[in-house]
Order: C-alpha cells, then structure tokens, then sequence
C-alpha cells in the first residue's frame, strides 16, 4: 500500500516552503515518526515526518525544490521491502552502493550522515552533519532528551578541550616580529619615499556567495513594503526604570517559586502596551484598501533573534495573560527560536510589535513597522543617567529610552505621544497595571 507524503498545510499568509536535504533515499526503510525532510518557509523551518512505517518508494520533489500546502513530495509502500537492508546499512553507517556515499554539501564537498540517535532539531541537526558529530555522545537537555542547537554546540566547544592542546609544530601563523620565534628579517634594497614598501597582509582575501535563506529574504521584503507603502514617523519617550528595578528586586523569588518562570521587563512592557492599546484604538488597527480594520483583542508579538535571523511569535490574547503566563511564553519562544523548533502558528497574525533592541546595548533606534501592523515599541537599553527628579534635585536613576513608530495615515501625533506617555506611566507607577488606571 503506498502512504502519500504531503508537505503540510501552511498558513494563509505562507504561501510555499522550500524543501532542504532529504534525510532518507529512495529504497530506505523508514519508520513512523522518522523526519524524512525539513522544509524552509519565510518564517519557520518545519519537520515532514513518516506518517507510516515502510520503504521510501519515490521522491517526488527533490531537495532545493519549492512546494505548496498539501502538495504531494514523497510515496511510502507499508509493504514493500525492497529497500529495507540498504536503508538499515546506511543508517548503520555502512554503504549500499550509491545511497551509502555521503551527500554533498551546499558548498559542493562531502557531508557524512549523523548516526542515528537521540532526537534533534533542525537546527542541532545541520551542526551534527556539517562537523560529523555523534549524536549519541551528546547530552540532550530538551524534551525527551532531545538534542538542541545549545547542547551541539556546547559539544562543540567542548570537543578541542577535551582533545588536548595541539603538538607545538613551530611558530604560530602571523607571529609578530617581536616574537622569540619570528625568524630574522631578511636584507632588502634601500627604498626612497617614492616607492614605499608594500605591506604584508596575512590571509586570504577570499570571497564567498551565498543564497539568501527564505526567511532574511522575507524579512527584506517586508521591511522595504512598510517603507513604501506606510507613512512611517517615530516618537520617543524615557522612562525611569528604578520602581520595576525595586518590584523585581522585592519579589523575584517568590514570582519565581511559584510561577516556575523569572520575572522580566518584558511583562511589565506588554501589560502596559495591552493597557494603552486599549486606550487607543487606531494602534491596534491597520489600513485594508479604503477601510480600517478595528482588532477588539491585543495579539502582541514579540522580537525575538534567531540563527536564521530575527522572528516575531506572538501572544495571543495578551489582554488576559497574566505576567506568569507572559515570562513563561517568552521564555518558550526564546528557546525554540534558537532551536528552530518554533511552530508556524506562533508566528502568524499579531496586532501589535514590541522589539528590544537594549539585550544587544542599542541606546536608541527608531524600529519599522511589521506590515500590516501600524505600530511598533522600541525598548532600549536601560543604563544609569542624571535626571531631575519632582523636587527638582538632580539624581541618578536607570534609564530607558522608548520609540513608537507608527503610520501616520493611521494614527495622530497626539494619539503616538499619549500613547507612549501611558506606557511610561504604567512602568514608573506598576500599581496602575493593576488598577488598571
């Protein structure tokens, strides 16, 4: 019986996704559950896993190839056997004529397949191929003892140290003159000043192109259209840190003991951008044609950086998130982010951005909108400044400066400023989160 295997169905907003390294060939038995390819979308790498176990009867897009949702990639026979010695020599690490000689890499070289092991992302897993790892002498701390990207590198680093330092085999390349080792300087014809000597530069001057991924050529896309297409202005604002500082300081164990999650700024931002969104209305809204589409719910998304470049998951609902349910969401999606495990609804929608560029030191930067979002909040890096407090006496407080961008087609001046100045209100002063004043 052959089983079809069908890329699975995108969102609306995605519109095809391209087809990476097949990890099986044709003739391989494959058992249910094994990911058989990754697929790249503008927005997240997805897993095809076997839906049944078999032999890979035919590939039907090879690798490199674009598909749409539920298009047809690959066959499996549930009965077949045909292929059932060759697949389990290559997975053994052995060969079977042609299907057991490694794959070529996008550069053109060889890259061995990983032995099978532990599971893995996708992420871990293009790191255990490119160096030849074994995944089985990897600690997985993931769910299950799946292997992220953060234990392969960690092994990674780890694996010189425990190898030993290196055989000295002489001076190292591009020791300075004033080295014990640089041999002496041969004798060279006197110059004039009209023909300076040539410097010497170490290296190679090589140069490398690479494709762009589907993603930073998406990211690239979207960031030109908000440019073109939106009336983009920013506004800025700064707001004293220190009363969060003290909230934090006052209840971090607790919230910690008893919610599992840490307590972070970011909480306090969303709840405060949750508060002025509903506020003001027009900053959750976005332009349709000659319409305006009104949202009654706050989908914030969150920046979040990613190896493959930045990615925006979103809160659903946030109005009725509480901080727990905020930290332990963020932090969620932190970790899939830099595991490429973050699943494509979590990335799709949202009515509202906020990015911070302050966990990179930016100290000010006005961000672009994420279409069709008429808005965006920029944090900042919070850091000691001199400011004059009520009384009119100059003190030091930790400072943080905000930007909201937003489209001007859309939103008034004094709608942005009122709007940032609730945000800044509700930091300063955190009972009015919870007055809701």
């Amino acid at each position: 019986m052959l089983v079809d295997v069908r890329i699975p169905n995108l969102a609306e907003s995605v519109p095809d996704a391209k087809l990476l390294a097949w990890n099986f060939q044709a003739g391989d038995r494959v058992e249910r559950g094994d990911v058989l390819i990754e697929l790249e979308t503008d927005k997240v790498v997805l897993e095809v896993p076997a839906p049944r176990t078999g032999t890979l009867a035919e590939i039907v897009l090879g690798e490199g190839e674009t598909g749409e949702s539920e298009q047809l990639i690959a066959r499996i026979d549930t009965q077949g056997g045909g292929g059932e010695r060759e697949g389990a020599a290559r997975r053994d690490g052995g060969e079977a004529g042609d299907r057991g000689a490694p794959r070529p890499d996008g550069n053109g070289g060889p890259v061995s397949e990983p032995p099978m092991g532990p599971p893995m992302g996708p992420a871990a897993r293009r790191i255990v191929a490119e160096h030849g790892l074994d995944p089985a002498a990897i600690a997985g701390t993931g769910k299950d003892g799946r292997i992220t990207k953060a234990d392969a590198l960690r092994h990674l680093e780890a694996a010189p140290a425990a190898a030993g330092p290196a055989p000295d085999s002489g001076p190292e390349p591009g020791a300075g003159p004033d080295s014990e080792t640089a041999p002496a300087p041969s004798p060279a014809a006197p110059t004039t000043p009209s023909e300076p000597r040539p410097e010497a530069h170490p290296g190679t001057r090589g140069e490398r192109r690479e494709p762009m991924s589907r993603l930073r050529s998406r990211i690239a896309e979207r960031l030109l259209a908000a440019q073109r297409n939106a009336a983009i202005l920013t506004t800025f604002n700064e707001v004293d840190m220190q009363p969060v500082m003290d909230l934090r300081r006052r209840y971090r164990e607790d919230f910690e003991r008893r919610h599992g999650a840490r307590l972070g700024f970011m909480s306090f931002f969303v709840r405060a951008a949750v508060q002025a969104l509903e506020r003001f209305p027009p900053v959750n809204a976005f332009i349709d044609g000659n319409d305006i589409v009104y949202h009654d719910y706050c989908d914030v998304g969150v920046a979040v950086s990613s190896p493959r470049g930045l990615v925006v998951p979103v809160l659903r609902n946030a109005e009725g998130l509480s901080f727990a349910d905020i930290e332990r969401a963020i932090a969620r999606f932190g970790e899939q982010a830099r595991d490429g495990t973050l699943a494509l609804e979590d990335l799709v929608g949202g009515t509202f951005t906020i990015s911070n560029g302050g966990v990179f030191g930016s100290l000010l930067s006005t961000p672009i909108l994420n279409p069709p979002q008429s808005a965006i909040l920029g944090m900042h890096k919070t850091q000691p400044r001199p400011v004059a407090d009520e009384n009119g006496e100059v003190v030091v407080r930790p400072m943080m400066y905000v930007a909201l961008s937003y489209d001007h087609r859309i939103i008034d001046g004094r709608e942005a400023v009122q709007f940032l100045v609730t945000i800044k209100e509700a930091v300063e002063d955190p009972a009015r989160l919870l007055l809701e004043v």
